[in-house]
């Protein structure tokens, strides 16, 4: 299972960013949160903290 952030619900608000626990998520130079799956331990802490549920499940 691996995650990818929907920019058509994204905000931009860093709240995924903050909380990765294994700093997976980081902001492109367009300011779109991204997810490196090569990081990504599929562990839900983005989706839990999203205001607006913009990860989603690949």
């Amino acid at each position: 299972m691996a995650f990818k952030i929907n920019q058509n619900k994204c905000i931009k608000c860093g709240t995924c960013v903050a909380s990765c626990p294994v700093g997976a998520i980081s902001f492109d130079s367009n300011g779109n949160a991204v997810i490196d799956k090569t990081k990504c331990i599929s562990c839900g802490t983005c989706y839990a903290v999203c205001p607006v549920e913009a990860p989603e499940v690949e």
